[in-house]
């Protein structure tokens, strides 16, 4: 029996939802198919959000020779297969899926078809692929992030795919009730639908038969459909308002929701942005947190984030920074700057080598002259920053 999801699996662009920043009038990847167009690209964003549907929207729309092949799965023998065939046909697509996980021989045997555009490349990941995807193979695509589907987006989906279900009947507030319990993931939503469907004798899919297959708590955000975002900035800004209870309480109804990226993003962040030069050994212990979590996987992984987030929530706070940079960023910007002084440009035989003077210090200029009095960093009152300010302060005094 085919599965749901795969019955409705959309043959255009126009059918996606959600993706309005890439699909719609004068959006790339709909102007791309208008003109019959297409180079290698790579799609990434989480899971049941359309990535698969889009590439099988853009090989249906442009009537062309594709294939589909899995990083993990094909063999070699597949990708020889594929370039043969592309060799016959004078070009080919090829998506290929879970691409952050191709071995360096699929990718060696790629990379001079995908250069020559032989192949067309269409790669499918989870993964950010500034990360985990081969430099080669990203140098060589354009790069599509795709967005979170909200509830609403997910509503409309459902309702399109109510019409491939014989006389059943759903109201919207039961669609709503699929759609937060999925976490953004179209696929888990179709899914959910599909059950309800089978599990009922009258046809009709309720909030009672959808709590009996899933007993995940049914947590509404708001009526705009900004709930998932209002979480995370609550999650923050406790964190930032130094409240541990309120951190922790945020962060527990993240992990209920399952949205581990999202929760890593933003404590990554928070160590930065809030914690930042206050308590600076807090970076590399939020990145062994995420690592743990990783590891550990749910629910475990509940365990090591509950300590880091107690202790940037407990932690002094410092956006020194954060500001530092905006602020040069901004002269920058506004054309605000000048020439690197001479005595400091490369080779110099004016430079003052700081390693020749007591305490490694020398009075010399740096910034530009324009700016060469200007001060972005200004201290933050905690105890880390007085300390280092202090040494700095003796260093050059002294």
């Amino acid at each position: 029996m085919e599965l749901l999801a795969n019955k409705i699996r959309p043959t255009k662009l126009e059918e996606i939802i959600g993706q309005e920043h890439l699909i719609g009038d004068n959006k790339i990847l709909t102007n791309l198919i208008k003109n019959k167009k297409m180079f290698s690209c790579i799609l990434y964003g989480k899971p049941g959000i359309g990535k698969t549907s889009i590439a099988n929207a853009i090989v249906n729309e442009l009537g062309r020779q594709y294939r589909f092949l899995n990083a993990t799965t094909s063999k070699v023998t597949d990708f020889n297969i594929v370039i043969e065939e592309a060799k016959m046909n004078g070009e080919m697509i090829v998506v290929i899926d879970e691409i952050h996980r191709m071995n360096k021989d699929k990718q060696d045997l790629l990379l001079p078809y995908i250069e020559s555009g032989l192949i067309i490349l269409i790669g499918l990941t989870t993964s950010n692929p500034y990360h985990k995807i081969n430099p080669a193979i990203r140098s060589r695509c354009q790069i599509f992030e795709l967005k979170e589907l909200s509830n609403q987006d997910i509503v409309i989906g459902l309702k399109r795919a109510l019409n491939y279900l014989d006389n059943i009947k759903c109201d919207d507030k039961t669609l709503y009730i699929i759609a937060n319990l999925s976490s953004g993931d179209f696929r888990a939503a179709l899914n959910l639908l599909e059950t309800a469907y089978y599990s009922t004798n009258d046809k009709v899919i309720n909030e009672n038969i959808i709590k009996s297959i899933n007993s995940k708590p049914i947590i509404f955000a708001d009526k705009n459909e900004d709930g998932h975002y209002d979480l995370l900035s609550a999650f923050q800004k406790s964190i930032r308002g130094s409240d541990p209870d309120a951190s922790i309480y945020y962060l527990a109804r993240l992990i209920e929701i399952g949205d581990l990226d999202s929760i890593y993003r933003r404590m990554s962040v928070i160590a930065y942005e809030d914690i930042g030069l206050a308590n600076p050994g807090m970076g590399p212990k939020v990145e062994a947190a995420i690592s743990a979590s990783e590891l550990v996987g749910l629910p475990e992984a509940r365990i090591p984030l509950s300590v880091v987030v107690l202790e940037l929530a407990l932690s002094p706070k410092s956006n020194s920074a954060y500001l530092a940079m905006d602020s040069a960023l901004n002269d920058i910007r506004k054309n605000n700057t000048g020439n690197v002084p001479s005595h400091i440009k490369t080779n110099s035989e004016n430079y003052k080598y700081p390693h020749d003077y007591p305490k490694c210090w020398v009075n010399q200029q740096y910034l530009p002259d324009n700016i060469k009095s200007k001060k972005y960093y200004k201290m933050k009152n905690n105890k880390y920053e007085i300390n280092l300010n202090k040494i700095n302060y003796e260093m050059r005094n002294k």
